[in-house]
């Protein structure tokens, strides 16, 4: 019995997502000029021809997957910042989260090593660095007011709250790009260790932030 369009829709997204996943490894691993369509092709098992009906290009693949991750990671950020919690809360569960995800999907690593390498590579195509210069400044942006909340609460530290998102999201790419590098060896630190870089002691010891302890 033929299949059903909606059959044949899910086949198509299950192998355009077979291909982003081997894509994503790929680029990370060797980067963009390095990585052949043929290479991506081998790696999902299907031909190169096959391939050409899913991306015109590499370039293009290469551009979805920075879109992808974007989006993702900026979503992520835009909610976190409007959660009905306090700002130190919500500064312990952006560390939890994110150490979470690197311990739990593969794919976490490669991508933060992906957005790095398109940020400092001439080779990014030209569609994927606008993607970059337009999304790149929100995470940043949305830790540093919420540190900035945090400080007029008398959670957070005094410290430059856009120095302190820089410390946090370079600390948190640091941790994702050793962790592509590493794979199973890798495991994420205790959330205490980041936690401290940016909570003050009285925060840290209030009754109320006990979950700051594992």
């Amino acid at each position: 019995m033929p299949r059903s369009e909606v059959s044949n829709q899910q086949v198509r997204e299950e192998r355009r997502q077979q291909i982003r996943s081997s894509a994503l490894r790929l680029f990370a691993e060797n980067g963009l000029a390095a990585t052949k369509m043929s290479d991506i092709a081998a790696d999902v098992g299907i031909s190169q021809g096959l391939f050409y009906h899913y991306y015109p290009s590499k370039e293009a693949l290469f551009t979805e997957l920075i879109e992808h991750a974007f989006t993702t990671l900026n979503t992520a950020a835009r909610g976190l910042e409007q959660l009905a919690l306090p700002p130190a809360e919500k500064v312990i569960l952006a560390v939890k989260e994110l150490l979470r995800g690197l311990e739990e999907h593969a794919d976490t690593g490669p991508t933060y090593l992906l957005i790095a390498q398109a940020t400092a590579s001439a080779a990014t195509p030209e569609a994927a660095k606008a993607i970059i210069q337009r999304e790149n400044r929100t995470p940043y942006d949305v830790m540093a007011r919420i540190f900035r909340a945090g400080q007029a609460e008398g959670t957070i530290k005094p410290f430059d709250p856009d120095q302190l998102a820089l410390v946090f999201w370079t600390s948190m790419t640091g941790l994702a790009i050793y962790k592509a590098a590493h794979g199973a060896e890798f495991r994420a630190p205790e959330a205490d260790i980041l936690l401290n870089l940016f909570l003050t002691r009285e925060s840290i010891s209030a009754p109320d932030q006990a979950a700051v302890t594992p």
